[in-house]
C-alpha cells in the first residue's frame, strides 16, 4: 500500500498511560484536539492505553445492537463522537488514540482508516500473523475473526478517537452487544500466539505507526503517563460531562 505522498518529517509524541477510566481519556483527547486548533504547529500525538470494562456507541449508532437493557443496567456506556457502531473496551485489550492534523499528511478521512488498518496489519505481521481487511468493512480480521476495531473523528483536519486491538480474550463482554453491528465472530492475538505479550504488541504498534505515518517517534518520560490522570482532578466541563444514560441515550 502506498502510505504518504510526501515526507512530513512530523515528531509523534508517543505515550502509554495504563488503565484510563473512558471518560477521563475522552475528555483529555477533547482537550488535546482543542489545544490543536488553536496552535496547528503542535506536536502530534498517539496515546496507548487500556480501558476498565465499558461500552461505548458512535454518534449515529443504533441501539438495535445492544442487548442489554439500558435503563436498568450495571454497565457503564457512553455515546461519543466517533463514527461506527456500538463496541467494547476492557483490560487486556490496547487501545490507541492518535492525536494528527491531517493537513500535514492527506486530507482524506478514508485515505485515513486505511492507513490505521494498514499500522494494525503491519503490527500483526510483526508478531507473526496475517491480519486482513474486509472488503466494504473497517477494521482487521485474523482468518474469520475481527481483531481490531477502528473509530475515528476528524474535526479541521485534527484527529482523535482511534482503534482497538483485542490481546486477551473477554468473550462475556462482546456476548452483550453486536460488535460494530456486523454479525461476525470476535478474535483476539492469544487465539494465534499463546504466548503474546502486552508490551511486545505496544512496541510493534508504535513502530508500525511510525513507519507508515513517516514520522519520528518521541516516548514522553515516565512522569509524563499521569498527566491523563491529573486531568482526572478537575471535573469536566457540563457539557463533556455525559456519563449519565439518560442524556447519552
Amino acid at each position: 500500500m502506498n502510505h504518504l505522498c510526501f515526507n512530513t518529517n512530523r515528531s509523534l509524541q508517543v505515550s502509554y498511560l495504563g488503565l484510563v477510566p473512558y471518560s477521563i481519556a475522552w475528555q483529555h483527547q477533547r482537550s488535546l484536539v482543542s489545544e490543536r486548533k488553536l496552535n496547528s504547529n503542535l506536536d502530534d500525538i498517539l496515546l496507548l492505553l487500556e480501558h476498565p470494562s465499558v461500552y461505548t456507541l458512535g454518534q449515529g449508532a443504533s441501539l438495535e445492537f445492544v442487548k442489554f437493557d439500558l435503563t436498568q443496567t450495571e454497565y457503564e456506556l457512553h455515546r461519543v463522537e466517533r463514527g461506527g457502531e456500538v463496541t467494547y473496551h476492557y483490560p487486556g485489550q490496547l487501545v490507541g488514540y492518535p492525536i494528527l492534523n491531517l493537513r500535514y499528511y492527506k486530507q482524506d478521512l478514508h485515505w485515513y482508516l486505511r492507513q490505521l488498518e494498514e499500522v494494525l496489519i503491519q503490527t500483526l505481521a510483526q508478531l507473526g500473523v496475517k491480519g486482513d481487511r474486509c472488503s466494504g468493512m473497517t477494521g482487521v480480521w485474523v482468518e474469520d475473526y475481527k481483531v481490531a476495531a477502528i473509530g475515528v473523528k476528524v474535526s479541521r483536519w485534527i484527529t482523535m478517537h482511534g482503534f482497538a486491538l483485542n490481546i486477551y480474550p473477554d468473550p462475556k463482554g462482546f456476548e452483550r452487544i453486536v460488535p460494530c453491528g456486523l454479525d461476525r465472530s470476535v478474535g483476539c492475538l492469544q487465539q494465534f500466539l499463546p504466548q503474546i505479550d502486552h508490551v511486545q504488541v505496544r512496541h510493534a504498534v508504535i513502530g508500525s505507526f511510525t513507519e507508515v505515518f513517516q514520522t519520528q517517534g518521541v516516548h514522553l518520560p515516565d512522569a509524563d503517563r499521569y498527566a491523563v490522570e491529573r486531568v482526572a482532578l478537575s471535573p469536566p466541563k457540563p457539557q463533556e460531562a455525559k456519563t449519565g444514560l439518560g442524556r447519552l441515550l
